[in-house]
């Protein structure tokens, strides 16, 4: 098949606007698959209806897959597809919102840093995953140790981490009398505007306190709350593009049609007209942040790690499962719903069924195994920050201990098949010293309790949270994960 996205014909509009009117207003560090399908797209979308000039400039700054990537980009004229896959039917669209994409092994740091210096450049955003600001999962601050950080202090000017790539562009910009941008986080944090501005203040303040405070005064760090189920890219739905297209295009992602963006209105340097096109401006992001992060992100982590564990390779095959929709259901509504403080009119209970929903979508191969990734840094929000509220108040925490407990039994690195499982995270070399150390008893819970990074020295000291713990990382033991969740709903009943 022809691979030529940019002059084939094709079965799917491309935009219709001049390409040279987009200016790179907007610099973006992590285009990876889920930027491509939310802000990119919603940028598509309004430069569809009006004649904004904003362009974004794709930063990759992953080694070879980064760089294929970008390749890929620029030989399709910075052009790709989105699938969105609903229960019956797909809707493809050709995005056109990128202006330029760059790497560091194609354009060098330097080639990455004018970019971020340009005067245009009006707003930073991210999608990096919780791992790339650099910072303490348990406190938010930033980890002056690590390896990422400890490299962009020693070479400012070929940084690796986004926060040193940002921090070395503000330094720049405030030398060469620019006006600031505005640092806006797209990942999937709690406070991810605060975990940022944290980050990067972290940074400036090591090396120049007065760069630190120019920040601290000049530059706005929004919270944002974003939301689409965006599956790793796969063979078979690179294929099924490519077949529906007419011609193969190595950068189309497959998303569901769903998709939702609050941001804090608060930019120092201007913004694109977003809420046109469907995003919501407030001004408090935080209880629209805790909604999602609870009942979607910590329901899917609680199917992911329980999912796999029971045999299942995706969302829609897990909780095509009775026990699993009832509990991922139970867990929403009894344990993470009783957490929030939402504004009047949001109906929690429609939010959950509409999860739920979500997560049935056959047509989402949403793999439980990339969702278990990194759980070292998703756990204490998703998961933990509820659970310290119920232990505060006394109330029941049975499914947060269960989805916890799944955890660990996880990281055990075989399934209840025997298969090994690859573990995926920053701390999997610790994860794996423990598991060969420790045999299923409590001394192994005991060692993961004490990584305080995850679990703070709050929950580890809890004998009821403790206590919860074993008694559900038994039951998977014992009993296997879909009979130990079972066991859940008759404790209630």
């Amino acid at each position: 098949m022809e691979k030529n996205l940019a002059n084939s014909p094709l079965s799917v509009a491309r935009p219709q606007w001049d390409h040279s009117r987009l200016v790179p207003r907007i610099v973006h560090l992590g285009c990876g698959a889920f930027h491509r399908a939310h802000q990119a797209l919603y940028m598509h979308h309004l430069l569809e209806i009006s004649d904004s000039d904003w362009g974004i400039c794709e930063v990759n700054l992953m080694s070879a897959k980064g760089q294929q990537l970008v390749e890929n980009l620029r030989q399709q004229k910075l052009l790709y597809t989105v699938a969105e896959k609903g229960a019956e039917k797909t809707e493809l669209k050709i995005i056109g919102s990128v202006k330029e994409a760059l790497h560091p092994a194609l354009d060098g740091h330097a080639g990455i840093l004018r970019a971020l210096t340009r005067p245009q450049t009006a707003i930073v955003s991210l999608t990096v995953t919780e791992k790339g600001y650099c910072t303490v999962a348990a406190s938010g601050e930033l980890d002056i140790d690590h390896p990422l950080i400890q490299h962009d202090l020693a070479h400012p000017a070929e940084p690796q981490s986004a926060i040193g790539y940002i921090v070395e562009a503000l330094r720049l910009r405030r030398q060469q009398g620019l006006p600031p941008f505005t640092v806006m986080s797209c990942d999937n944090m709690r406070d991810n505007g605060y975990v940022a501005r944290a980050a990067v203040l972290g940074f400036a303040r090591i090396g120049d306190e007065s760069l630190a405070e120019w920040i601290a005064t000049h530059v706005t760090f929004p919270c944002t709350m974003v939301d689409r189920i965006v599956p790793a890219a796969t063979a078979e739905t690179q294929q099924e593009i490519a077949t529906a297209l007419g011609v193969d295009d190595p950068c189309a992602i497959a998303c569901e049609p769903f998709r939702q963006w609050v941001i804090e209105d608060n930019f120092v340097n201007g913004r694109p007209d977003w809420d046109r096109v469907g995003a919501q401006f407030v001004d408090d992001v935080a209880p629209f942040e805790l909604m999602k992060l609870r009942m979607l992100n910590g329901s899917h982590s609680f199917l992911a790690y329980l999912g796999y564990l029971g045999g299942y390779q995706t969302i829609a095959d897990t909780i095509a499962r009775p026990i699993y929709r009832q509990a991922a259901l139970a867990l929403m509504l009894e344990e993470q719903a009783p957490t929030l403080s939402m504004p009047a009119g949001t109906d929690l209970a429609a939010y959950a069924r509409q999860l739920i929903e979500r997560f049935s979508n056959p047509s989402l191969r949403h793999r439980t195994w990339q969702i278990a990734m990194d759980g070292s840094q998703k756990l204490p929000q998703r998961l933990l920050d509820p659970l310290r509220l119920h232990l505060a108040n006394g109330t029941d925490f049975r499914y947060l201990a269960m989805g916890v407990a799944g955890w660990m039994r996880y990281l055990r690195g075989v399934d209840q098949q025997g298969k090994a499982i690859d573990i995926v995270d920053p701390l999997s070399d610790r994860f794996h010293s423990i598991s060969q150390q420790y045999p299923d008893d409590d001394r192994y819970i005991a060692a993961l309790l004490d990584i305080s990074t995850i679990f703070a020295s709050d929950l580890a000291a809890s004998q009821p949270f403790v206590s919860a713990v074993k008694q559900a990382y038994q039951q998977l033991i014992q009993s296997g994960a879909e009979a130990a969740i079972a066991s859940l709903s008759r404790r209630a009943s």
